[in-house]
């Protein structure tokens, strides 16, 4: 305490009048104390009414909570007291509340049969779902349904433990092999997420590969940037989408020195899209490997749904089939790409598609692998099934295409400032965390419209926004009543307006004279191709098992 005492002295006049009552005060009392405070009193008394405060009362709370990160709760260096484990936990949480980046769950539960109608608490209490990743709505799709439904009955809930331990199935192997045929890859491992598999093959490269130098987009996920931390491999950030500064990166290492450049192709909370030709044009210049997420990609772009990587090249693989093309595409030259099973293939589950020794490699090495309890049976058959359907079936990919450019061009006819970007990523940028949250509970409480408030630290502080995602079964009926609602919504809480952006210079790119429009991925000939436009092979091919799944026998 008496570490705590000496900083408070110097900076509240409240407690040098009270120093020697403070000094006997232990930790789990001195907030009864702070409440005689003249300052720290009414703000704590405000957090815990919700009553809004004054102004004066609202700045002085904020110095006094700047003043508690300066200074210790506790003197831990004193062998008096055990740590205040549960004053740490509210203290850290307290703050979260203090900058609005607390985070409030809403009780959603999506009805297959009424897509994208969801029930909250009760079941009469409906709403329209329009954030989900469920991108092509596969989680209600009658084939991966019928298939999963089957697997359950016949092989029960659970796969039985780790494949180490309990072994693996069918299920696996199948799985994997509809992974690696999807790729044009030799070979693909099935995670229990898209998350840990990032971090596993991430950390693992890094422990592996001495003296490997990481380059990571500053926009990477989470699940990138956790991997790299655990890799403990050198990185360099380089800043979002730009290959100039990616190169000076690289260009700084002899190109005998171990390199990864880590990347996704769509980014999910700006929507913006990577250069994967150029990056992999790089990535040969200077020697290093390629890391890419497709999480946010795989479903919803190139002709059989295997990401961005597919469609830079779409009418060689439309052409193709299930084949490769008779060239190296832009899909051949990434080393390793992960996805996700749980957005636009309606399940849940991550994988790594790769060269047969990397995957093998991985297999043998990787903890986030070897100590996972394996996906449910009914779950990797679900998930196969949904990979087939897609990889024939354009239509969904188009539909989610159009739904999206009709939200995106009557919202910003409206003046509503939507993100522009090339993907199918609708985010509207409000600029503030407490307005980003009202805006979301009006949508809900008003227009029985679900969609979530983005904030710290998904996004930058300032650049907080609602994020909108329309899928094939978001028509334009549905469109209209939520154009509706977001222009009341805007009215309602005087929201920042594209012209209002435009005044300041602009913000996210939106109301940025200088900033230069991408055209979308999808052309209009692609979105105008049938079924017939593919080739016969798609339609249920034989994919041939995968050795690596189970080992490989020398």
């Amino acid at each position: 305490m008496e570490a705590l005492t000496r900083q408070s002295l110097k900076l509240c006049p409240f407690v040098k009048n009270h120093a020697r009552a403070v000094k006997d005060i232990n930790g789990s009392k001195l907030v009864t104390q702070a409440t005689r405070c003249p300052i720290m009193g009414p703000a704590i008394e405000q957090k815990r009414t919700y009553v809004s405060s004054t102004s004066t009362t609202k700045a002085q709370a904020v110095a006094h909570a700047e003043i508690e990160d300066q200074i210790e709760f506790i003197d831990h260096q004193s062998n008096e007291h055990s740590f205040d484990y549960q004053g740490l936990f509210e203290n850290d949480v307290s703050k979260k509340r203090a900058d609005n980046s607390y985070r409030f769950f809403n009780n959603i539960n999506r009805l297959a049969r009424e897509f994208p109608k969801a029930h909250r608490a009760l079941e009469d209490d409906k709403v329209t779902v329009w954030c989900s990743n469920d991108y092509l709505a596969m989680g209600r799709n009658q084939q991966v349904l019928d298939v999963m439904a089957a697997t359950l009955k016949k092989y029960g809930a659970g796969a039985g433990g780790t494949r180490n331990i309990a072994g693996h199935n069918r299920h696996a192997i199948n799985l994997e092999s509809e992974v690696a045929a999807l790729h044009k890859k030799e070979a693909a491992l099935v995670f229990s997420s898209c998350y840990v598999a990032n971090d596993a093959v991430l950390s693992l490269l890094g422990q592996k590969l001495k003296d490997l130098v990481i380059f990571s987009d500053e926009l990477n996920h989470a699940s990138m940037i956790v991997g790299i931390k655990h890799s403990q491999a050198k990185k360099e950030i380089f800043k979002h989408n730009d290959l100039k500064d990616l190169e000076e990166r690289l260009s700084k290492y002899p190109k005998s020195v171990p390199k990864l450049i880590a990347f996704e192709s769509v980014y999910s909370m700006s929507g913006s899209v990577a250069d994967i030709s150029a990056i992999c044009d790089l990535a040969e210049k200077y020697g290093a490997m390629t890391f890419l997420d497709e999480v946010h990609a795989v479903g919803l772009y190139g002709p059989h749904g295997a990401g961005v990587a597919e469609h830079v090249d779409f009418e060689a693989h439309r052409l193709a089939g299930i084949k490769s093309p008779n060239f190296k595409t832009t899909m051949d030259r990434v080393d390793i790409i992960t996805a996700t099973l749980g957005k636009s293939f309606g399940t849940v589950g991550g994988y790594v598609a790769a060269n047969r020794n990397i995957v093998d490699w991985l297999r043998s090495y990787a903890p986030g692998f070897i100590f996972t309890t394996s996906l449910p049976p009914a779950v990797m058959a679900g998930a196969a099934e949904a990979i087939r359907y897609q990889r024939s079936y354009i239509n969904d990919r188009q539909l989610q295409q159009r739904h999206t450019n009709y939200v995106k061009n009557n919202l910003i006819d409206i003046g509503v400032p939507v993100m522009p970007n090339p993907s199918h990523i609708v985010p509207l940028i409000i600029g503030d965390a407490a307005k980003a949250k009202a805006a979301s509970d009006l949508l809900m409480d008003k227009h029985r419209i679900y969609v979530q408030a983005i904030n710290f630290p998904t996004v930058a502080r300032g650049e907080e926004r609602l994020r909108i995602t329309p899928t094939p079964g978001h028509f334009n009926d549905l469109s209209d009543i939520l154009i509706d609602a977001v222009q009341d919504v805007y009215k309602t809480l005087d929201l920042p307006r594209i012209k209002d952006l435009e005044a300041i210079g602009g913000l996210c790119n939106v109301g940025d004279p200088n900033y230069i429009a991408e055209p979308n991925l999808w052309t209009e000939q692609q979105l105008n191709y049938t079924q017939k436009d593919l080739n016969e092979n798609v339609f249920n091919p034989v994919i041939e098992q995968l050795e690596v799944s189970s080992g490989v026998r020398i």
